[in-house]
């Protein structure tokens, strides 16, 4: 076949390393052997012997299931070969995650992690369980952690002297060390006459990072295509 669809730019070539590894920018690619996990529904391709399974709570509780705040559930893929992995062609990224390190992240743009990764769901502190996209998933242990964005994020240094405010609905992560609270920076008078839209923002303070997605539609825009 002839074309620039079947172009070295598109092509598939041939696994260089085990693990998690960028296809492209809109797809990663997961050469298993033995165990991973992956947001369901996010593969788009395999080829080899593996398994999925929709992850439930285990045996001793290994086998957890994460729930993010839209109620998406994780599947474990099993077995020896290679899966892509995309969500609605937004823009992929991997994070890899060493002892000690603790890293913060919206569900919505978890895609896929290594099984070598503990993972926790908790509540953003100071947010109350009424704070949309609120509910995060905190990774710790070691190895790579897949994310998806839409559009490019900022990574945004934060210091104890300059603490970063961020919509609540725009935020993607953020790494150990940070604390968070809500704040408020409309006055009531301003949000009863129609305000600005931006009444209320997590800030994050200490030393670390914060990640940004450059759109502040909420999580469950795509559901309502």
């Amino acid at each position: 076949m002839m074309g620039d669809l079947f172009s070295s730019e598109h092509m598939v070539r041939p696994a260089t390393a085990p693990g998690m590894t960028v296809e492209n920018a809109k797809c990663l690619r997961y050469t298993v052997d033995g165990e991973m996990l992956a947001r369901q529904g996010a593969m788009v391709a395999y080829r080899g012997d593996l398994r999925f399974e929709r992850k439930g709570q285990g045996v001793g509780g290994m086998l957890k299931r994460a729930v993010t705040g839209e109620g998406l559930p994780l599947m474990a893929v099993r077995g020896q070969g290679e899966a892509w992995f995309a969500q609605e062609a937004q823009n992929c990224f991997v994070v890899e995650i060493g002892p000690g390190d603790e890293f913060t992240v919206n569900g919505r743009n978890v895609l896929c992690f290594d099984a070598t990764l503990s993972y926790r769901i908790s509540t953003v502190k100071g947010a109350g369980v009424t704070g949309g996209g609120l509910f995060n998933s905190v990774f710790t242990g070691h190895g790579k952690l897949g994310l998806v964005c839409e559009g490019s994020p900022l990574v945004i240094p934060v210091t104890p002297q300059s603490p970063v405010y961020v919509d609540t609905d725009a935020v993607v992560g953020w790494t150990a060390g940070l604390s968070t609270s809500l704040h408020r920076s409309q006055s009531l008078g301003s949000m009863l006459r129609g305000g600005s839209g931006e009444a209320v923002q997590l800030v994050l303070q200490g030393q670390g990072h914060v990640v940004v997605r450059p759109s502040e539609a909420p999580p469950h825009k795509a559901q309502q295509r």
